[in-house]
Parts: structure tokens; sequence; C-alpha cells
């Protein structure tokens, strides 16, 4: 897979943003990581549309860590949109969120999403839980060279 990009973090929040940021970054999981705020900004970056018109979309991230309560377009959107276009169906999404509820997990799961961690509320806890998933993803888990 392409060594320029790793992580494609979509976030609204700030502060859970720069804690996922902080945890990665000291493990040194986070060299190579784009932050977007919102779904509709996700699109784009993957799809080279919008603001990240001209994008090379060969180049996809590793991961990709997704919150479902998104602004513009939601997380079950955005995952929806990326299983269904051949260039990033085999991307692995990541639902990093605070919702426990039982049919966010179901929706996302069923979309294909590759796993669903819900936000510790303590810093050392969601630390930790982003740190780990940070080295399964980007360390150990092989994923397919798509061809344009």
């Amino acid at each position: 897979m392409n060594t320029l990009l790793e992580i494609l973090l979509v976030e609204d929040n700030p502060h859970d943003a720069e804690l996922a940021i902080l945890a990665l970054r000291k493990h040194n999981l986070a060299k190579r990581l784009v932050h977007v705020e919102d779904g509709r900004a996700a699109l784009d970056f993957l799809f080279g549309t919008g603001a990240y018109e001209g994008r090379d979309v060969v180049l996809q991230p590793k991961v990709v860590l997704l919150d479902l309560k998104l602004p513009k377009v939601d997380g079950i959107e955005v995952l929806r949109q990326i299983r269904a276009d051949e260039r990033t169906k085999l991307l692995p999404v990541v639902i990093l969120t605070s919702s426990r509820e039982n049919s966010d997990l179901i929706n996302a799961y069923q979309l294909g999403a590759n796993s669903y961690i819900v936000k510790p509320v303590d810093f050392e806890n969601f630390s930790d839980a982003v740190t780990h998933m940070g080295r399964y993803w980007l360390l150990l888990n092989e994923i397919p060279l798509m061809k344009p």
C-alpha cells in the first residue's frame, strides 16, 4: 500500500481529534495523518472532489477512523459510499464513536465496518484504545493493493 498516507481521521469534536492524534503521535503512529471535521470533507478527500479536487485518489490511507455523528454527511453515509465505490470498497474503516446505540453498531457492521470502537470517556483509556487500534491497523494488518 502507499507509504504517503496512513490514517484519515474523520472527527468533528476538536477535543477527541486532539486526543487521538496525541495518542498516535506518542507512539509514532501519526506521522502521515489527515484530519477532516465532517463527512463531506471525508468523501471529498477519498474521491478527490470539492476541496480535494485533483488529489491522487490512488493514494488512499491504510485505515479510516470514522466518527458516526458528523456534520454535513453522517458516518453511516460515509461508510455506505466508501463501500459502494470500487476504489475504496476494501479500505479498512474503523468506527470510533461515542455511540453505544445497538442500531448504530448493527448498521456499521452491515455496511462493512471493519471494527467498532466506543470512545472511552477518560483520557488514559481513550489513549490506550487509540494506540492499540493504531498499532493493529498500521503495523499488523495487511490490506490488498487496489489497482486504479
